[in-house]
């Protein structure tokens, strides 16, 4: 994916402004800075969510700027959201088996006969088994744990075979032992997924990212691998330093 020149204002407010990204087939990219800097404007922008003001957005070669959402996903790509989103009253399995319907071209079919679907059952096991939760795939997901949201999230968007995934603060509201077991999911997707990852926790980001972005007042002030990033001086001073 790449982002070219892209802006966007609310009133007087330079939310995201002439931000150029490019992230690489294969690679982890986190995005991080400030509160306030800008990330989840630029996520959302990708995403589909948010119409740029000005930039292009290309996404396997195509110009993707004019579609929205919903397309974007049809061409492969995913996002997990700061907040959950899962259907608490259904089972974790039933929650992916309706992510994997975007997908399939799906949504006209009577649920009940898509619940009975083994393709489909099949699909979704195995973007659960991805995640960690093959074990709760019957389980309600208002019986389960905040962490395993998360990863109930990551499932779903899974079970669509993103091209790219972006996360938007998976680790938010998780405790250390949460975060680590987040960190060990997403690492050992590495290479098999595109990640676009934007989070304030300093570990994760650091144990994950091959390519961190920093990003300030709506501008990116640098994008390097992992290590120059922690040695940035400019960076210290903008980001890191405030921890």
């Amino acid at each position: 994916m790449q982002a070219l020149d892209l802006c966007k204002r609310f009133g007087g407010l330079r939310a995201v402004d002439k931000v150029n990204l490019s992230v690489a087939g294969g690679e982890i990219h986190a995005v991080i800075g400030p509160n306030g800097a800008g990330k989840s404007t630029l996520i959302a922008q990708l995403a589909g969510e948010l119409k740029p003001d000005r930039g292009v957005i290309r996404f396997d070669g195509n110009d993707i700027t004019a579609l929205d959402s919903a397309r974007r996903a049809r061409l492969g790509l995913a996002r997990c959201f700061q907040i959950t989103s899962v259907i608490m009253p259904m089972t974790l399995l039933e929650n992916v088996m309706l992510a994997a319907l975007a997908r399939r071209g799906l949504w006209r079919r009577c649920w009940r006969s898509l619940l009975s679907d083994r393709e489909l059952r099949a699909a979704a096991m195995q973007a659960l088994a991805a995640a960690g939760l093959e074990a709760h795939a019957e389980c309600l997901a208002a019986h389960v744990s905040h962490g395993q949201h998360r990863q109930l999230e990551i499932a779903m968007a899974l079970a669509m075979q993103p091209k790219l995934l972006l996360l938007d603060e998976p680790a938010a509201g998780m405790d250390a032992a949460e975060t680590t077991r987040l960190v060990a999911l997403l690492g050992g997707l590495k290479r098999k997924v595109t990640m676009l990852l934007i989070e304030h926790d300093m570990r994760a980001v650091f144990a994950l990212a091959d390519t961190i972005s920093v990003l300030v007042g709506g501008r990116l002030i640098a994008t390097d691998r992992a290590d120059n990033i922690r040695a940035n001086p400019a960076v210290q001073r903008a980001y890191l330093g405030e921890a």
